[in-house]
């Protein structure tokens, strides 16, 4: 289907991020020197007393030598993996919009998947894909203005969106439900389908895996998405014709492993073949949301009040241990050598970590719940 949508041209975003423009252009105004990190406890108490995540930035963590050092080896020991799940994922994205597909990965962990799946599309078809990198948010939704623009610039493109991982699927139904509105906004139906490497949630239908294995780019923060921070809506920041916000941590640039992570994964795809790839995913893509069922459970054994407290799957436990105040750890396996980063974090801020095989995720973040 064809977007029909005349409305006032958006203006062209500004380069942003360290990642070559041929890889990826973000539409995200840049809000440097416009706002300051907030401490990660006052950030915890503000966001479980109402206030909202897209409103303030978390300090970024700073990752000793010792966790570097696990970054690179996980990258040298699972690049191979992560190369058959982007080829799986850009096949079925290929075979589905062909050369029409515009790629939209959301900031921030979607985005070097995005840049994969535009290389691997590259390398094997012969197609160079036109990729952005958007907001989405929890709670507030996506950024129609980055929609629209997209359709300015490829009025005959069909988007097709990119996360890095599913968790208990949240970012799914916020995407379905912002699909909704700016189908009412707009007159035209985007398609909500949600393109991940791993899916341990089972609760989208297109997936590299379900197995919740370690994508190193989980790992860390914007040193591995861009040197781009979390994104960030707030009325004082962003205009009606403005995209979401991020800063551009310029100041990171020493320590930059964005462009090693994607060349690194990059350089498997000579030896991926398209028939090999079909046969690794015989998994049904059925969404069955059997990871939400599971932690419902947890979150009545556990007495938490917010489900969004708790944060499933090894990405997102590396997210509560990076950013927010956890209180626990659960693991289904301790001998999972995809948990030694998890287990290193787990130590460098003291925080106890608890065995729980029935766990579906080889591993689940629990956020303190602060009165």
């Amino acid at each position: 289907m064809t977007a029909r949508i005349h409305l006032q041209p958006i203006p062209a975003p500004l380069p942003m991020g360290s990642y070559r423009p041929q890889d990826v252009i973000f539409l995200l105004k840049n809000l440097n020197g416009l706002i300051q990190e907030t401490d990660l406890k006052l950030r915890e108490r503000m966001i479980q007393s109402g206030g909202h995540y897209s409103e303030m930035l978390p300090v970024e963590y700073q990752p000793s030598q010792d966790y570097m050092e696990l970054f690179y080896r996980s990258l040298g020991e699972n690049a191979f993996k992560v190369a058959e799940a982007v080829g799986t994922v850009a096949e079925i994205i290929f075979r589905r919009n062909g050369p029409q597909t515009v790629l939209v990965s959301l900031a921030r962990a979607g985005t070097p998947i995005g840049v994969l799946i535009k290389r691997y599309l590259l390398e094997k078809k012969g197609c160079d894909l036109p990729h952005y990198s958007i907001s989405i948010i929890r709670g507030r939704g996506i950024d129609e203005n980055a929609i629209l623009y997209m359709f300015q610039q490829h009025p005959e493109g069909r988007l097709q969106f990119i996360d890095g991982w599913t968790g208990k699927g949240a970012i799914t139904k916020v995407l379905k439900e912002a699909c909704a509105e700016f189908e009412i906004n707009y007159g035209y139906r985007l398609d909500s389908d949600l393109a991940v490497l791993a899916d341990p949630g089972h609760c989208v239908q297109t997936f590299g895996t379900r197995e919740d294995f370690l994508i190193p780019s989980a790992c860390l923060n914007s040193t591995v998405s861009g040197l781009i921070s979390r994104t960030v809506l707030r009325k004082d920041l962003i205009g009606e014709n403005d995209f979401h916000g991020a800063r551009y941590y310029q100041e990171l640039e020493d320590k930059e492993v964005s462009n090693l992570f994607v060349d690194t994964v990059s350089e498997k795809f000579k030896y991926l073949h398209e028939e090999q790839l079909f046969n690794l995913r015989p998994e049904s893509p059925e969404a069955t949301w059997q990871g939400l069922k599971d932690l419902k459970q947890i979150q009545e054994l556990y007495g938490v009040r917010d489900i969004n407290l708790i944060k499933p799957g090894l990405g997102e436990t590396t997210r509560v241990l990076l950013r927010r105040l956890p209180e626990r750890i659960l693991i289904n396996n301790p001998d999972n050598p995809n948990l030694k980063h998890i287990l290193l974090l787990a130590k460098d801020r003291g925080v106890p970590v608890e065995v729980y095989p029935e766990l579906t995720y080889a591993s689940c973040g629990m956020i303190k719940q602060l009165s």
